[in-house]
C-alpha cells in the first residue's frame, strides 16, 4: 500500500483531521499538503506565518522533515500534532 491513514490534531483550530498520506513523500511536502487542505476545509482560517512542524502525539517528538513518512516509521493510525 502506498498510503497510510493518520490523525492530525491542529491546536490553533482545536480540530482533528484524518488524512491518507503517501509513504514515499518527505515530511516537509506532507506538511505543505496538510496546510493547503486544512486551510481549504477551515474556510481560510488556517494560515500559519511560519512553516509548522509535525509531531508524534504520543512522544511529542518532531518528525524529521527531510525524511520520508516511511523513514520516520509512521504507520496506519499514527496520531500527530501540527504546530
Amino acid at each position: 500500500m502506498n498510503k497510510i491513514l493518520v490523525n492530525v490534531y491542529v491546536p490553533s483550530l482545536e480540530e482533528n483531521y484524518d488524512f491518507w498520506i503517501p509513504i514515499n513523500k518527505k515530511i516537509y511536502k506532507i506538511i505543505l499538503l496538510l496546510i493547503k487542505i486544512i486551510n481549504e476545509s477551515s474556510d481560510d482560517f488556517y494560515r500559519p506565518n511560519v512553516m509548522p512542524l509535525l509531531y508524534d502525539k504520543l512522544t511529542a517528538q518532531p518528525y524529521d522533515i527531510n525524511l520520508t513518512v516511511k523513514d520516520n516509521q509512521i504507520g496506519n493510525g499514527t496520531q500527530m500534532i501540527l504546530i
